[in-house]
């Protein structure tokens, strides 16, 4: 396998779209990089960028320390899964399994060797009582396992997926994720994989890549992202549920730092009080995560007084959806049955894990 990296990328379109705009980003020899961000932020055409599908508007791409901006999509050693499975419908699995292999060199029979590749692949897979069926005799999730054991077995210098598990079901999905994971870890494989399912980024990559609108925002491990973003943008989209955000100011009054907002005024812990002081003064954003808001008894000193809008049941917690005037809070819990839907509760905030961004530009100030 072999390193990749993007060099100062930017893609536009005629009309003045642009689909990605200076991103430079490396992948590690043998890591697994997941790409997330919104519909349209760009993550297809850097896949089809390094793949030579697409052409870069300016910077360059290098694959093992090549240069290989110049060069076309069969010349670049690229193993591609899309999301969905692009089998050879007139041939069979043991055949779309080793189509790869076959098609780079003349002699298109498979050697004894490439055949008992074939076999471990389709045993490590689970589809070997499927090898001398067609594609439309198997299930999505088999045909997609044919789809990642043919683009494994060329070995290519890296492998790019685009939402190879989002046409399957959940359970299914599952078990193609473990077995994926799996694999790569055998194989070592240098993998871009693209997805809108954070949790599957999280469960496979090594690092994610954040992207908004063709611009790169955040690249980080999982819990990094989650611990510590950059800016709000990468605050409320990585995470489930989306972090909630409150605008008000800092004041500093006789002593006490105070978090002041339409909906409350809450004084900041003694054990953030350093971090925060510096931005006394101002007007700040702050971020909690759902975890973070707790149900408690009225009359508890520092909570704010909220009404219950939706309650959702998740296994053994609770999504609770709860409004101040007009702000909205998403708070999980797991003491019980929640409180009823039109009902007040007092809620209090874990500050000391609290994020405080710049209102303006969406800039951390600090992280939880």
């Amino acid at each position: 396998m072999a390193a990749v990296s993007y060099d100062h990328i930017s893609k536009s379109y005629l009309g003045g779209s642009r689909a990605l705009s200076d991103i430079s980003l490396e992948v590690a020899d043998g890591e697994l990089l997941a790409i997330v961000g919104p519909s349209g932020c760009g993550k297809t055409t850097l896949l089809r960028v390094l793949a030579g599908l697409t052409m870069p508007s300016e910077g360059s791409v290098f694959i093992g320390g090549r240069n290989v901006t110049d060069l076309p999509a069969h010349r670049r050693d690229i193993g591609f899964v899309f999301q969905r499975p692009a089998l050879y419908p007139h041939l069979n699995v043991r055949s779309n399994l080793g189509f790869g292999i076959a098609l780079r060199r003349t002699w298109p029979r498979l050697t004894a060797e490439e055949r008992a590749r074939v076999e471990e692949m389709a045993q490590l897979l689970g589809i070997s009582s499927l090898l001398d069926r067609r594609p439309t005799q198997l299930s999505g999730g088999e045909q997609q396992r044919v789809a990642l054991g043919r683009a494994l077995l060329r070995r290519p210098a890296a492998f790019l997926l685009d939402e190879p598990l989002a046409a399957v079901d959940a359970r299914l999905r599952l078990d193609l994720r473990r077995d994926l994971h799996l694999l790569q870890r055998r194989f070592r494989a240098t993998m871009l994989y693209v997805t809108h399912d954070q949790e599957e980024a999280a469960a496979l990559a090594d690092r994610i890549a954040v992207l908004d609108r063709g611009v790169l925002q955040q690249i980080d491990t999982p819990g990094a992202l989650c611990e510590r973003p950059v800016n709000r943008f990468v605050a409320g989209f990585v995470g489930w549920p989306p972090m909630s955000f409150l605008a008000g100011n800092l004041i500093e009054d006789a002593g006490r730092l105070r978090f002041a907002s339409h909906a409350t005024a809450l004084d900041v812990p003694a054990a953030r009080r350093s971090d925060w002081l510096a931005h006394a003064g101002r007007s700040a954003v702050v971020g909690v995560r759902a975890e973070d808001a707790r149900l408690v008894p009225g009359g508890t000193p520092g909570t704010i007084d909220m009404e219950v809008r939706r309650a959702e049941a998740l296994g053994r917690s609770w999504l609770l959806s709860l409004t101040c005037g007009s702000w909205e809070l998403t708070a999980r819990t797991t003491d019980g049955p929640p409180p009823a839907e039109g009902s007040r509760t007092a809620v209090l905030l874990d500050l000391t894990r609290a994020h405080l961004f710049d209102p303006a530009s969406g800039r951390a100030l600090l992280a939880g």
